[in-house]
């Protein structure tokens, strides 16, 4: 796949399973992520890498956060299952640092786009992914559980495997009413 083809056909792909990512994969997934624009190389992120018994583990930090919400039945019970959607589940944290000429939005947008750029690659090897975020990115319980300082953000759950079925990518939209000149 040529970049003009990766980047005019992202899409996100919701229903993944196995084979997840292999050890190589998973390092060029995370070495696109390290060449995301990045304002005086802060590098202001962690991945956080969940797959097989880490599935697990982070269903149940999504449990105990439903838990402490107050959720009760059917909604408890799928909070414990969602990272298990798909084989591995990379957990995108922008880590802020305090800084004269780069201020914090940049440094949350630097992670978003190192979020993309692991999507994006993991589409050119073949794989499928799809970018959450939701309650549980901006949940105490959650946020705890990762060990987030007070200014850390966790930008979204990257979830990556072998798409279930093929997805067509949406059609072509037509940019007029998204730019104009100044």
């Amino acid at each position: 796949m040529d970049a003009q083809q990766l980047l005019l056909n992202r899409h996100s792909q919701p229903r993944l399973t196995e084979p997840g990512p292999n050890p190589d994969q998973l390092q060029l997934i995370l070495q696109a992520a390290l060449r995301a624009p990045d304002h005086a190389m802060l590098k202001p992120y962690e991945f956080v890498v969940a797959q097989e018994e880490g599935l697990n583990r982070l269903g149940e930090i999504f449990f105990e956060s439903a838990q402490a919400s107050g959720d009760s039945g059917e909604s408890l019970a799928r909070a414990r299952l969602l990272p298990t959607r798909a084989p591995m589940v990379i957990t995108v944290i922008a880590k802020v640092t305090e800084h004269p000429k780069v201020p914090p939005i940049e440094q949350h947008l630097t992670a978003g786009c190192a979020l993309l750029q692991m999507q994006q690659m993991a589409l050119a090897l073949g794989l499928g992914g799809v970018w959450r975020s939701g309650n549980f990115a901006r949940d105490n319980v959650v946020r705890d559980a990762f060990g987030l300082q007070q200014q850390d953000e966790i930008v979204g759950f990257l979830y990556l495997g072998t798409p279930v079925k093929a997805t067509q990518p949406t059609t072509a939209k037509a940019i007029t009413p998204y730019w104009r000149l100044l």
